[in-house]
């Protein structure tokens, strides 16, 4: 008989919005289902990969979180996709932590915005990161449906997941640039891949016990991790003091803060204005993008992946 877990959330946790705060819940193989407002996507396990329907039930007091398989999963695959969700969703995230973001930016406090959705994984959320350097939106949806298409393995409901770091180590260069299209980035995926694959990256250290400093020290060490990606790594494990600017940075500082000057300047004035909000500084640049791409696209929550990518292009974002 397929699995349903229950997952208790936070009592200020909400399903769509909590969801639908990041880009990349339009990244394969996550699939927000706008009609029925819940979450698809294919979870890994070492046994095989399982289609897990995502949503949240209006049990009292505090609406749980409900995850529901294609598949019956062993007790350890359990305690793994609850960890799993519990990552993706940032359910772990305390509510005090997002009180004292509010506090230091109230503009979020009515909406409740504070989590920020991501991957099961780390190394999906750095391949992710890789994928969307130096590239338009459309070619970063289209090269993470690619790799779940070539690379991932499929559930029983025949739905690919996103390939583990042992599948990358091993796909070749050649498949990745010719069939999944991700170009340049071909060879620092796979030596990332073999770097997570064999332990090389010591995850709880670069997510729980590592200082801001070290980590982002060490992350640009790494194939493929420039200053922006390292910045965006961080705050996908909860680390919001860095910045990740990038072109599309700029853009907002001329259009939305009404900044003037070259492409450095802009960047040292939007460091400097985003600076008071301390160690959730990446929030309030964040949630400040996300409104204006709400302005732009409608509310996130009713955005369609496939129909939503073309939105987000330069020349849209300047209309």
């Amino acid at each position: 008989m397929p699995t349903t877990l229950n997952i208790q959330a936070p009592a200020d946790f909400q399903l769509a919005r909590d969801v639908c705060s990041y880009g990349y819940f339009l990244l394969a193989p996550n699939h927000w289902d706008v009609d029925q407002q819940l979450m698809l996507r294919v979870l890994e396990f070492d046994n095989g990969p399982s289609l897990c329907r995502i949503d949240q039930t209006r049990s009292k007091p505090t609406p749980n979180i409900r995850a529901r398989f294609d598949r019956t999963l062993d007790r350890n695959e359990q305690k793994i996709a609850r960890a799993k969700i519990t990552r993706m969703l940032c359910l772990d995230t305390p509510h005090a932590e997002i009180k004292a973001f509010h506090k230091v930016d109230p503009r979020w406090k009515k909406s409740g915005a504070g989590r920020l959705f991501r991957s099961p994984t780390l190394f999906e959320d750095v391949i992710k990161t890789v994928t969307s350097c130096n590239v338009t939106w459309p070619s970063t949806v289209n090269m993470n449906r690619r790799l779940c298409e070539v690379c991932g393995r499929k559930s029983a409901s025949g739905v690919p997941g996103f390939p583990t770091a042992k599948k990358l180590a091993r796909t070749r260069v050649g498949t990745l640039r010719g069939r999944c299209r991700v170009g340049y980035r071909d060879q620092r995926i796979v030596d990332l891949a073999k770097l997570f694959a064999k332990g090389a990256i010591d995850e709880q250290w670069v997510q729980e016990t590592g200082s801001d400093d070290e980590v982002f020290k060490f992350l640009v060490t790494l194939p493929g991790i420039g200053p922006y990606a390292a910045g965006n790594i961080m705050q996908l494990m909860g680390r919001y003091s860095r910045l990740a600017l990038d072109t599309e940075s700029v853009r907002h500082a001329k259009t939305v803060l009404g900044m003037t000057g070259t492409d450095n300047q802009l960047m040292k004035r939007l460091k400097a204005h985003y600076e008071p909000f301390g160690d959730h500084q990446f929030r309030s640049y964040w949630f400040e993008l996300w409104d204006f791409y709400q302005s732009k696209a409608g509310p996130a929550t009713t955005w369609r992946r496939d129909a939503t990518a073309s939105m987000f292009t330069a020349a849209n974002l300047q209309k």
